[in-house]
């Protein structure tokens, strides 16, 4: 755990090496060029980094081991802090709403962007790209909610990069409320990717079950020796999965041959189910 955790919190600390140099630059572009959407993308990616130290806050907590408060561990924690990411999403697409709306009701001046400083913005939209692209790798290489999460936060910020360079070329071919429209389009992708988050984190921060009663089941029933098996629950976390079942065994069966049987129950969930913890109880039957 420790390890994963160590793994997780370099990336995150690359990411926000990453996320400031960009953000410097987006709003270097956006004060430049007086871009509603520019400055909008630039508060994003502001929030990239704010997200960064949040994970890395989030993960310091998540790697303790458990303890008498928490006997299942801090796993969840890493979860509710993908989930805190929402919020961060929330407020960048309510404030581009915001100022979308208000500059269609109460019009907008065309935005001037050199060649230059359009140039520097295709280049943050190279580097955001590869971050997320490298975090979304990564997060799924360590089944990392936290990082899965920031690099969804990360591929909003793509697409209101990319968005905000279409506003400029509309704008330029002659297109006068490309600015506020665009900026309405790539808050309503930041609501999709924020409600991806929540489809992600909810079910652990609820314990929904990590797999179907019924498959765990009929692997525990495919051992000789197993009657029956029942009062199956499972759940999961970042970094582990659990399940619990009462088997049914011969009445006349040993003590030690009835634990044997159980041996054999999670090896076979631990090998074709990958659960990680897992508690057998064993009656007669």
């Amino acid at each position: 755990m420790r390890d994963r955790s160590t793994q997780i919190r370099r990336v995150l600390l690359g990411l926000l090496v990453a996320n400031l140099v960009v953000v410097g630059a987006k709003f270097f572009i956006g004060i430049a060029s007086d871009s509603l959407a520019v400055l909008g993308d630039a508060v994003h990616s502001t929030v990239d980094a704010s997200n960064n130290i949040l994970a890395l806050a989030v993960m310091a907590i998540a790697a303790k081991a458990a303890d008498e408060d928490h006997p299942y561990g801090h796993g969840k924690f890493e979860t509710l802090g993908a989930l805190a990411i929402v919020v961060f999403l929330s407020i960048s697409g309510f404030e581009l709403i915001k100022g979308a709306i208000t500059r269609l009701v109460m019009g907008s001046e065309p935005i001037v962007m050199s060649n230059l400083q359009l140039g520097l913005l295709i280049g943050t939209l190279g580097v955001n790209t590869f971050v997320a692209w490298y975090e979304t790798r990564a997060g799924k290489r360590l089944n990392s909610d936290i990082l899965l999460a920031d690099a969804t936060h990360t591929r909003a910020d793509v697409f209101i990069t990319i968005g905000v360079i279409a506003s400029v070329l509309l704008t330029r071919a002659g297109v006068s409320q490309a600015d506020p429209v665009v900026a309405l389009i790539v808050a309503g992708v930041i609501v999709w990717l924020a409600y991806g988050i929540i489809r992600r984190s909810v079910p652990v921060l609820v314990d929904q079950h990590a797999l179907p009663a019924r498959q765990i089941r009929g692997t525990a029933e495919a051992v000789t020796g197993v009657t029956k098996a029942y009062h199956i629950r499972s759940r999961a976390t970042s970094e582990a999965t659990f399940v619990e079942l009462t088997i049914a065994v011969d009445g006349g069966a040993s003590v030690e041959a009835a634990h044997a049987i159980a041996d054999q129950v999670e090896d076979r969930l631990r090998a074709e189910l990958a659960f990680t913890e897992i508690t057998v109880h064993v009656e007669p039957c």
